[in-house]
């Protein structure tokens, strides 16, 4: 309480010193924040886009795949495969109206919904019936309809794709939105938009049988027990389920088969750990103005022993210890840096908040980096109050008295 009444009295000075504080915890908690944030959000759009799942192709993207059902078959029959899933793919233009837009033209089953998360805002996804009867349906990215038409539901409306030299028109049974749109919006256009038909159709219409890729959604809840000879094991890990599909393929189609399995899940665990460390190093620089904020409560406490020398003095001869006398300072320094960190923190998310709201961004805060801030700048706070509080507490009664 003495701490807290000896802070009022300087009013002004101690808001600057609060200030300072604030602003060094604001910086680090805000770079932390926002990492963590983004790192999340960017997770979240590459699981949606399927990079969680395990991906099947020839090694090289240029050549020519013989991809087919019989693959197919195979994987789906290794332990710990729950889903595969053929993919074919086209980098392409598609018309509306008498716009052209750059597009990722996909063709998929019935099975894109839960193999890359497919998210139905109008109309339909592509269906079984529609593989069958190799029918000329698409579903679009709300992207494209906003950008031909000005709006998101344009079901019946028609989509003009260009495959292999031709033009095909296709009716318009879905708007989609794919884990790909943040990521659109993010890279102004970069990224293409996606369309998606029935894989019986782009096979039919580009005159092939196979298909580019196999897409592999592996089983939930897989641990790190390796898997035996009769089966998988209550929690295969993904690169035993891996090193048996690659070992299915071998055994099935040759050496020399020419395709390679890719574990997507471990390159978005590698992207996080960029992402983390980036975010990391950047929060250590900012945590250089929080040095800065020391030295300004040690510069406060310093003046502050200057201005109450005669208080000290008068304490002194009255009882009150070194000890006593050196607590109390230390106590307005531990204080000063407590309020400023709360308020620069809170700030910090505050403002994170604010900007995940305005960008449609999910925020997602992880507080142990926010209270690890706040402790630090309150033990920052404490270290550099630990000599004005000694040299408070060394005065001598006498001199004290003395000063003016």
């Amino acid at each position: 309480m003495t701490a807290l009444t000896n802070i009022l009295r300087t009013r002004t000075r101690s808001a600057l010193t609060v200030s300072a504080i604030a602003v060094g915890v604001f910086a680090v908690v805000l770079i932390s924040a926002a990492g963590t944030t983004g790192q999340a959000q960017i997770t979240r759009t590459l699981e949606e886009m399927g990079i969680n799942s395990i991906l099947v192709q020839h090694e090289s993207n240029f050549a020519a795949s013989n991809l087919n059902d019989e693959y197919i078959a195979t994987i789906s029959r290794v332990a710990g495969v729950d889903k595969a899933m053929p993919l074919m793919a086209s980098i392409n233009q598609v018309k509306l109206i008498d716009e052209y837009v750059s597009s990722f033209t996909w063709g998929i089953n019935a099975d894109a919904r839960e193999i890359i998360s497919l998210e139905p805002l109008h109309g339909r996804l592509i269906t079984a019936g529609d593989i069958a009867g190799k029918s000329m349906v698409a579903v679009i990215d709300e992207d494209i309809a906003m950008a031909t038409y000005g709006r998101s539901n344009i079901i019946g409306k028609s989509i003009r794709v260009y495959l292999s030299g031709a033009e095909y028109e296709f009716e318009i049974v879905g708007i989609a939105k794919s884990g790909i749109s943040t990521l659109q919006s993010a890279l102004s256009g970069l990224v293409p938009n996606f369309v998606y038909i029935p894989i019986s159709t782009m096979q039919m219409l580009t005159g092939r049988n196979g298909y580019d890729k196999i897409a592999v959604m592996i089983e939930s809840g897989l641990t790190s027990a390796v898997p035996t000879m009769a089966g998988r094991a209550d929690g295969a890990s993904t690169d035993s389920v891996i090193a048996a599909i690659n070992d299915t393929i071998v055994q099935s189609r040759g050496e020399n088969s020419g395709m390679i399995v890719s574990n997507l899940l471990s390159q978005k665990q590698g992207l996080e750990q960029v992402l983390a460390t980036i975010t990391l190093v950047l929060s250590l620089i900012a945590g250089i103005s929080l040095l800065v904020s020391g030295l300004t409560v040690m510069t406060t406490m310093l003046v502050s022993v200057g201005e109450r020398r005669r208080e000290i003095g008068i304490k002194k001869s009255i009882g009150a210890k070194d000890a006593d006398i050196a607590c109390e300072f230390l106590g307005e320094s531990v204080l000063l840096a407590s309020f400023g960190s709360v308020f620069g923190a809170g700030a910090a998310l505050g403002v994170t908040a604010l900007g995940c709201h305005l960008t449609g961004v999910q925020f997602t805060p992880q507080w142990s980096p926010v209270l690890l801030a706040v402790l630090f700048a309150i033990v920052l706070g404490a270290v550099f109050g630990v000599y004005p509080a000694i040299k408070a507490a060394r005065l001598e009664p006498v001199a004290a008295l003395r000063a003016n």
